[in-house]
């Protein structure tokens, strides 16, 4: 044990947690704000009639379209581990994301349809550099002997859904009452506080994520800052045909390719480290725990991530939202979600601390089986609902709520849980590139949410209760899956203390 981790071990200063923890919360926590607060009303303001201020594009388009925004916001995970691991460092990576990230909503906030475009893909370059890395810093702040890793990442989460709030809240508010490009501006704001944040406390940290985990040649720096600057001049290119006419873009064909390409890319990259990452066997073991995780992950994600589409527009055009003479703005159903994380958070945290005291210990995929199973009886409750509204009455809010409690008791079983086991169970020297792959299981749920929220055809009411239904029992079955793969699994998990 190096005097490093022995020195972070000791430290108890953020709730008996290191207090890099705040540092890393914090700046997740803005950043989030900002996420959360422009995806609740993306799907909004594409379908919305141009003479509102819309984009005026299709349902299945614009269910489309964010199912590949979300999606390569995850996927650009990929580059962003390993540009962190090889190149700048883990917090070198969160402060130019950031920057990245914070620009890309001053650019949403323009009132001009071709630089909505730019500014999503901005926020996708960032958060590609940010998202992962930051999660991966919170696990280096902890020892593999540690048991306070797990309840560390649940308080973590804790700030991604405490930003959450801040963000539906803001940007709803301000998209009904003022404006959506005041809404914009507004998780730009936010990410520049998380920017502020982050530069005056980064010294907590200490060491961590201060440089690159794998040092290259200088021979294979210059080749890799080649590729990374022939890759953005090509997107810059690409971007210029799009805007100009000149090349044409479906949505639907696009997001369906994504998903296959996306996939056979986290396949490649796993097994890549697997098999030629020079693994150890208790290293092939973590792995074969962790692969198991990760396709928990991608079923989770692909029924969660309903929040922000199908969800989203049951919330808009089939739930009374009057309280008196007062809308409810639409995207504070969303903020349900991460209200419940919060209250719960301190609770699942206090269960693990307390199950392993008494030396109970669910293994990862045990709690990511459970996970899915809770989130899936969500999905029951919307079956019951969309019932109501195919007869064509407004539906009363506490369905919603009662969804998103079953979804926020699941995510706080599985999501937390899987970037611990990702953590502990992948080799050190490829930390930053598993939470990359890991995090390429949101980018493929989060396309395949998009393609089944396509689905969702408002003017035909009565296949609505039908779609909840199938996404509920699939999940469910995938959770037995899951939960009869642990008894395998479990051992190998083992191999990591």
């Amino acid at each position: 044990m190096t005097p490093e981790s022995t020195s972070l071990n000791q430290d108890t200063r953020f709730f008996g947690h290191p207090l890099g923890l705040k540092t890393l919360l914090l700046t997740e926590m803005w950043e989030r704000m900002s996420y959360y607060g422009m995806r609740a009303m993306l799907i909004f303001f594409m379908i919305a009639a141009i003479q509102d201020g819309g984009l005026g594009i299709t349902l299945a388009s614009a269910t489309s379209i964010y199912g590949l925004y979300t999606g390569f916001v995850y996927l650009m995970g990929l580059p962003g581990g390993w540009i962190a691991d090889r190149l700048i460092g883990g917090r070198k990576a969160i402060w130019y994301g950031g920057i990245i990230i914070m620009l890309g909503h001053m650019v949403l906030a323009i009132p001009n349809e071709q630089t909505f475009f730019i500014g999503l893909v901005l926020v996708v370059l960032g958060t590609g550099l940010l998202k992962p890395n930051i999660g991966a810093l919170v696990g280096q702040l902890y020892s593999n002997e540690d048991a306070r890793r797990d309840s560390g990442y649940t308080l973590y989460y804790m700030g991604i859904n405490i930003g959450a709030v801040i963000g539906g809240i803001v940007c709803g508010y301000l998209r009904l009452n003022i404006g959506w490009h005041w809404a914009f501006g507004a998780a730009a704001i936010g990410m520049g506080l998380g920017l502020i944040q982050f530069h005056f406390t980064s010294h907590q940290l200490k060491e961590v994520g201060a440089k690159p985990t794998h040092q290259l040649s200088d021979r294979a720096k210059k080749i890799s800052w080649s590729i990374i600057v022939a890759f953005l001049v090509t997107l810059v290119f690409i971007s210029t045909l799009l805007m100009n006419g000149n090349l044409s873009f479906n949505a639907p064909l696009v997001a369906d390719s994504f998903a296959i390409i996306a996939t056979i890319l986290f396949f490649v990259c796993f097994f890549g480290i697997f098999f030629f990452g020079s693994t150890t066997p208790a290293e092939k073991k973590n792995l074969g725990a962790l692969l198991l995780v990760c396709i928990a992950s991608v079923f989770f994600w692909m029924g969660f991530e309903q929040s922000g589409s199908s969800l989203n527009l049951f919330a808009q055009d089939y739930t009374q939202r009057l309280v008196g003479s007062f809308e409810i703005p639409a995207e504070w159903f969303q903020s349900i979600n991460s209200v419940f994380i919060i209250i719960l958070s301190p609770f699942i945290a206090a269960l693990w601390i307390n199950l392993a005291k008494k030396l109970i210990t669910p293994s990862f995929g045990l709690k990511c089986a459970l996970g899915l199973v809770i989130m899936a009886c969500g999905f029951l409750v919307m079956f019951f609902a969309a019932q109501i509204a195919a007869s064509g009455l407004k539906v009363a809010p506490y369905w919603l709520v009662a969804t998103y409690f079953l979804h926020s008791v699941g995510e706080l079983c599985l999501s937390p849980v899987a970037l611990s086991a990702v953590s502990k169970l992948s080799p050190k020297r490829f930390s930053g590139q598993l939470m990359g792959i890991f995090v390429l299981t949101y980018a493929i749920g989060n396309v395949l949410a998009g393609r089944l929220a396509g689905n969702f055809d408002p003017s035909n009411l009565q296949q609505m209760p039908d779609l909840y239904l199938h996404i509920s029992l699939f999940t469910i079955g995938v959770g037995v899956v899951v939960y009869l793969a642990t008894f395998k699994t479990k051992k190998w998990e083992k191999a990591a203390d």
